[in-house]
């Protein structure tokens, strides 16, 4: 049922166009092939010629530069354009507040999970280790460049002391803030007011998606250049090493994955291999660059057609970038467990609670900030007081390691998010879904732009931001 004065058409990426029966393009020219064939590439340089593979890390760097060039202008205009077709400006504030509820649940459930998976599996028992030999100093050295911040100091970090610094300096929480303020500012004063400033809007964003779609075309090289920097510089040797904590934590994840598909199938109807090959090229993408970030326009994109909101799409994402990280969370939880089994402490329930208290503070805001994780380990070390901070060295060799698993469940709980909220705002067209899961849709960026046919008002299910 629609909600009086929402406009049903113009929040949602339009109408993606039919297939005309051309035929299909060789398999070699596909996305998802090029890259898969790139990430296995990059592996073989990075394990027989280890020195090449090192060498090539400005090429993933590069890709995941020329994302970041992007990335903070099309989450404002996303945001901006969708909330400018909203009548009713607490439907934003309840998109968000539903948001944060649903990251909060599921950041607490990924670490409850993580704490089980490391008690029943005990991935550091045995190893005996004096935390007094590790080096305070390689530790200090990953994170000296990121200070922890106190809850209060964060949420004042996502109000932009200046609109250009946090472009300038790619702070996507203190983009999305001003963009919230900005769409909000649009709805107020009137859109028939401010009609030629959503145009232009609109304009822009079209462009940034033609920016985007060229960007994407040097993806399978920034997928190589990452992997093969990754294998040339760690080696596959390291795995053996660490092999209790890999695979508790990749296991952990592969769990957590089907718990998350569950998840979609069952609320907001979402069938799982249907979306898996809709957006498996940003899956291996991210998996092969280690980051989530080279996949937030494109994937912002794709659930936008495939029934989201664009308002909707454009505030969970960027959101859930900084407050739904579930990899993460699993990744913390069994550290943390893994480094008291190795250092010969056991933690009972109370300690382990406290630790749990700890985490969902500290595990916020990780996202592209440099040793995160060692800053939310240490502190939460630090906190309970169990065993030295210098101890979260330990994890130095694996941690890299880890960046796969962590995207990837990352990822695919921001997606589930997304409709998730998407669906318990009545902000879900189950119908576009199917239809863009089905391939009826010409290019992302096609898909995205202003000017396409409108949806009719009988194909959405409900009103939309």
């Amino acid at each position: 049922m629609n909600r009086p004065g929402m406009n049903i058409t113009a929040n949602r990426a339009p109408s993606p166009q039919p297939h005309t029966g051309a035929p299909r393009k060789p398999l070699y020219k596909s996305l998802f092939i090029q890259i898969l064939a790139a990430v296995v590439a990059g592996v073989l340089i990075g394990h027989f010629w280890p020195d090449i593979g090192a060498a090539l890390r400005p090429l993933g760097d590069g890709f995941i530069q020329l994302i970041k060039m992007i990335i903070a202008p099309l989450i404002f205009l996303v945001i901006v354009t969708g909330i400018a077709a909203v009548s009713d400006v607490k439907a934003v504030g309840r998109v968000g507040v539903k948001a944060l509820a649903y990251f909060t649940g599921a950041t607490l459930f990924a670490l409850v999970f993580g704490l089980v998976v490391g008690n029943l599996f005990q991935p550091g028992a045995g190893l005996n280790i004096d935390p007094a030999s590790l080096s305070q100093d390689a530790l200090n050295a990953k994170t000296a460049t990121a200070p922890p911040k106190d809850a209060g100091a964060f949420l004042l970090g996502i109000i932009p002391t200046s609109v250009v610094g946090a472009f300038a300096s790619n702070n996507l929480l203190q983009v999305l803030c001003f963009a919230v303020f900005f769409g909000a500012a649009i709805v107020v004063v009137g859109r028939e007011r401010c009609l030629p400033v959503i145009t232009l809007m609109e304009t822009v964003l079209e462009l940034f998606f033609k920016i985007m779609g060229w960007v994407m075309r040097v993806a399978p090289v920034g997928a190589f250049g990452a992997m093969a920097f990754i294998i040339g510089q760690y080696g596959l040797g390291s795995l053996g090493t660490y092999a209790l904590l890999i695979a508790a934590c990749y296991g952990a994840a592969l769990v957590f994955i089907g718990l998350l598909f569950v998840v979609a199938w069952v609320y907001p109807r979402v069938p799982l291999w249907q979306f898996v090959k809709y957006t498996r090229e940003e899956f291996v993408l991210a998996l092969g660059t280690a980051s989530t970030e080279s996949v937030l326009p494109r994937i912002m994109t794709k659930l936008t057609n495939a029934g989201c909101s664009r308002a909707t799409t454009g505030l969970v994402i960027p959101t859930g970038y900084s407050f739904n990280l579930d990899g993460a969370a699993l990744y913390l939880s069994i550290s943390l467990l893994f480094l008291a089994q190795a250092f010969g402490y056991n933690l009972d329930l109370g300690q382990q609670l406290a630790a749990l208290g700890v985490l969902m503070l500290t595990s916020k805001g990780m996202a592209g900030v440099p040793g995160s994780a060692f800053l939310a380990l240490s502190a939460t070390a630090g906190a309970l007081g169990i065993f030295p901070v210098a101890g979260v060295a330990l994890l130095l060799g694996a941690d890299r390691l880890m960046d796969s698993m962590r995207v990837v469940v990352n990822l695919l709980g921001n997606c589930v998010a997304t409709f998730v909220v998407a669906k318990w705002e009545g902000q879900f067209d189950h119908a576009a879904m199917l239809r863009a899961f089905a391939g009826d849709t010409t290019t992302a960026e096609a898909a995205s732009e202003p000017g396409s046919t409108p949806v009719p008002d009988g194909q959405v299910m409900a009103a939309g931001i």
